[in-house]
């Protein structure tokens, strides 16, 4: 099982949300959250006063993926989704999930997902 970790431009969230959907994924995490990378932020002009912007705002999609195949067409599918070909368009992280709990009925691994 694996971890897939998406951090995307906010305006791109929908288009990914149904790319995953027509793939099969059943099931994703949002987050909003801020950072930066090679963007480094921006300034802003509000009333006159120019305010650095250090923090950018980003999704952050978390999904669980059992079968590798589906792996590699879900990152497929995010890349072609979210990319704007401009700077900040986000980063795809995979990380081994080592173990998975449905709460309610206790199956583990990929029963849980």
């Amino acid at each position: 099982m694996k971890m897939l970790t998406a951090i995307i431009k906010p305006f791109k969230l929908d288009d990914v949300r149904e790319a995953l959907s027509e793939l099969g994924v059943q099931g994703i995490t949002v987050t909003e959250v801020k950072g930066f990378g090679r963007q480094k932020g921006h300034t802003e002009l509000y009333r006159g006063a120019e305010y650095v912007v250090d923090f950018l705002p980003k999704m952050k999609i978390e999904v669980a993926i059992a079968d590798e195949a589906l792996l590699e067409r879900v990152i497929e599918s995010i890349i072609e989704t979210a990319r704007t070909g401009k700077i900040g368009d986000g980063k795809i992280f995979v990380t081994e999930l080592q173990q998975a709990i449905r709460i309610r009925t206790g199956e583990t691994n990929a029963d849980a997902l």
